[in-house]
């Protein structure tokens, strides 16, 4: 919701993601969580709780929208994803939820650290009540005393967020297993899901696959995929772990559960120290050798005849296999055990269940660099990435001409931020190795007086780290100066002066940027020339705004010589 009383229920790439998800599988469960909060919401201060009925409302909207305009059912709701939460504001929640009929969404608190919402929990009854699911990020597979005196359920409710190579594809199996065995934790949800973002973004490629080349549809199916299927082949939200889980003697870990019904799924992972560090937190160094193991099958379990088994080794190429299925392990009449041999890095599944499938994809189209001449006139769907501020399509009503379908910048005040964004607004885009390249825009100011926009190249740096972004950026005013920076926040002054610029006219723009020296033009004619520019080397092109306020851009044009 850009300003107070917006809604719009189909931005963003959220809701589509959900119903393919949902296709594929009905029952998957869906969560929201908002990371920030539209600007309005706090009343002038960067925080969601000035209101609390105003931001309970905000998110009850959000929940409510997604079944009328989408039939999408929202089974948990968060509060504010790494940063503080209000105990009074999940109580309100919850009451407004109660209110509108979704008794049945549930309420996961804090999504940061385990304490001080466990401890909050136990000296407050009704928070208690309201709060279904303790979800901790990063808990490094261990929880505390406080979380599970709470008898609530226990989440990592964001965890991995590891370059997904096979050190990535380790962790994952590691902390899989053992966030249950050592933190009794009955879900673990990774961040994030496809990498489809530049890779020279902070977390490139922290994804369980990777999908960052809209130009050319490459992707990659990497292996963190095939180990989540280890363990959601064979299981299912409602089953239950086993009592008998634990750690292997010479390393390693082993999990198993039912669903009750006689069905049962063992996964044994052996991550090495070194195969399987997560970013985060630092992992004490332990070791993992050959052995042989043995279990036992009692009970029920004692009438199983044989076990489905499926196999994954990280590491050396010629060894590596992902997600194999294997022969079948036959119990012989009267054996009511099996014993297995397990080197590092390995992962197995035995299960009683036999719908498990290594699904085939076509190949995809091969990996190409963002094309070196590069035009939008924004008529089909942009390849920009936003970093700070919002750039959507916009139909120009008043204009019938070249400039009826523009990408405008649309939020006009900052929002209640979660990492600290920038006060321009930016959207970058490109090849982040350009170094030599020339980059035209038509622009259009809609604020008198003081409003700016900017376009830029060779910046540096984007996410959280966009504000102390670097680069070349050529900026004009509506009241009537231009400025050359070689930073985003407008620090580093390289040239300024007058030009004949106001608000509701389009300029065109062009920036040349050639080894150590860069040049502008406006409408065609030269502005500055040779201003000298030592850092950056590289980087991607990019268009903005001076402060959060209303602009358009037209007809993007960048040619990149090297």
């Amino acid at each position: 919701m850009h300003y107070a009383l917006d809604e719009n229920y189909f931005r963003g790439y959220e809701w589509w993601l959900m119903k393919e998800a949902k296709k594929r599988n009905p029952n998957i469960t869906l969560m929201g969580l908002p990371w920030s909060f539209p600007g309005w919401l706090g009343k002038g201060f960067n925080w969601p709780y000035v209101n609390l009925q105003l931001t309970a409302y905000y998110v009850v909207s959000w929940i409510v929208g997604a079944k009328y305009y989408h039939d999408l059912d929202i089974d948990y709701i968060g509060i504010w994803n790494e940063r503080t939460f209000d105990s009074d504001y999940i109580k309100v929640l919850r009451r407004m939820l109660n209110y509108q009929g979704l008794q049945q969404v549930k309420i996961i608190a804090s999504d940061n650290l385990w304490e001080p919402i466990a401890a909050s929990m136990l000296l407050d009854p009704e928070l208690l009540k309201v709060i279904d699911v303790i979800g901790a990020h990063y808990p490094g597979t261990h929880t505390v005393k406080d979380a599970r005196l709470t008898e609530k359920k226990l989440w990592s409710s964001e965890d991995f967020s590891t370059l997904n190579n096979d050190v990535g594809a380790g962790c994952w199996a590691r902390v899989l297993n053992q966030n249950y065995i050592n933190g009794y934790m009955t879900s673990t949800i990774a961040w994030n899901l496809v990498a489809s973002y530049y890779e020279q973004l902070p977390y490139g490629r922290c994804g369980l696959m990777t999908a960052q080349e809209p130009w050319s549809g490459h992707y990659v199916v990497e292996s963190p995929i095939w180990i989540s299927a280890h363990t959601t082949q064979f299981t299912q939200p409602g089953w239950y772990y086993l009592k008998t889980v634990g750690h292997l003697e010479k390393g390693g870990s082993y999990v198993a559960l039912t669903d009750g019904l006689g069905n049962l799924t063992i996964i044994i992972e052996t991550m090495s120290h070194k195969q399987s560090k997560c970013i985060r937190p630092f992992l004490p160094y332990f070791n993992v050798s050959r052995q042989y193991a043995t279990f036992i099958l009692k009970g029920s379990f004692s009438e199983i005849p044989g076990l489905q088994v499926w196999y994954t080794k990280l590491g050396k190429p010629s060894e590596r296999f992902l997600f194999k299925q294997l022969d079948s392990l036959w119990l012989p009449d009267g054996s009511d055990s099996f014993t297995l041999e397990l080197q590092a890095d390995e992962l197995f599944t035995l299960t009683t269940l036999t719908a498990g499938t290594k699904g085939s994809y076509p190949v995809p189209p091969r990996s190409q660099p963002f094309p070196r001449i590069y035009k939008d006139d924004f008529n089909v769907a942009p390849n920009f990435a936003d970093q700070t501020g919002v750039f959507e399509y916009f139909t120009n009503m008043e204009d019938p001409g070249e400039h009826r379908f523009t990408l405008r910048q649309v939020l006009n005040q900052r929002p209640i931020t979660w990492a600290a964004d920038a006060y321009n607004t930016i959207s970058v885009i490109g090849d982040y190795k350009w170094s030599n390249v020339t980059i035209k825009c038509d622009v259009y100011i809609e604020t008198p007086q003081t409003g700016g926009v900017f376009i830029a190249g060779r910046v540096n740096k984007g996410g959280i780290l966009i504000r102390s972004a670097r680069g070349v950026f050529f900026w004009i005013f509506a009241n009537g100066t231009y400025r050359v920076t070689g930073d985003l926040a407008g620090w580093m002054i390289y040239a300024l002066g007058q030009a004949d610029i106001r608000a509701k006219k389009w300029y065109t723009l062009t920036l040349t940027i050639k080894g150590h020296f860069s040049s502008g033009m406006l409408n065609g004619k030269p502005l500055w020339t040779n201003v000298p520019v030592n850092f950056p080397k590289n980087g991607w092109a990019a268009i903005g705004t001076h402060f959060f306020e209303f602009a358009q851009f037209d007809n993007f044009y960048v040619e990149a010589m090297g």
